[in-house]
């Protein structure tokens, strides 16, 4: 006989898992502010959310590579865009490289990351800076899943 045997047919089908990983909705406000701290840390340093939350290793790479990028991006004499009154895209290419967190506020105050339009390297530099922020960014979005207990 072709499909299922007479044994399966009509079985009962077992209700879906219930899913255990998932916040409750009455979580109390110490874990909503350990969260929000966990993010904070996860913007302000690259990383450190993640190992504010138990994840060395995870930390550690997101550490090494959007610092990498970060200064490399300098390095490369890109720019490490700042906001520019009249100039409405520059406002979102400052929120995507102030995303880096205090690296982005580091290299202000230090008089870093003016870039030299003549560099060979300077739109790779830019575009370094851009992606940094824009990934730590997103590591932060990680990192609120992590300590929520998402993942």
């Amino acid at each position: 006989m072709n499909g299922p045997d007479a044994s399966t047919r009509g079985s009962s089908v077992e209700p879906a898992a219930v899913d255990t990983q998932r916040p409750s909705a009455a979580a109390s406000p110490l874990d909503s502010v350990r969260v929000m701290v966990t993010c904070v840390l996860a913007w302000a340093v690259p990383g450190l959310g993640h190992v504010a939350a138990g994840r060395w290793g995870r930390g550690l790479l997101f550490a090494i590579v959007v610092l990498t990028l970060f200064l490399g991006g300098i390095g490369l004499q890109g720019k490490v865009y700042r906001p520019v009154q009249g100039e409405p895209l520059s406002y979102l290419a400052a929120v995507g490289a102030a995303g880096v967190g205090l690296p982005y506020v580091a290299a202000r105050a230090l008089g870093l990351g003016f870039g030299d339009i003549r560099a060979v390297g300077y739109e790779y530099g830019n575009t370094f800076t851009l992606v940094a922020g824009l990934l730590n960014l997103l590591i932060v979005l990680d990192a609120y899943d992590v300590a929520s207990g998402r993942r």
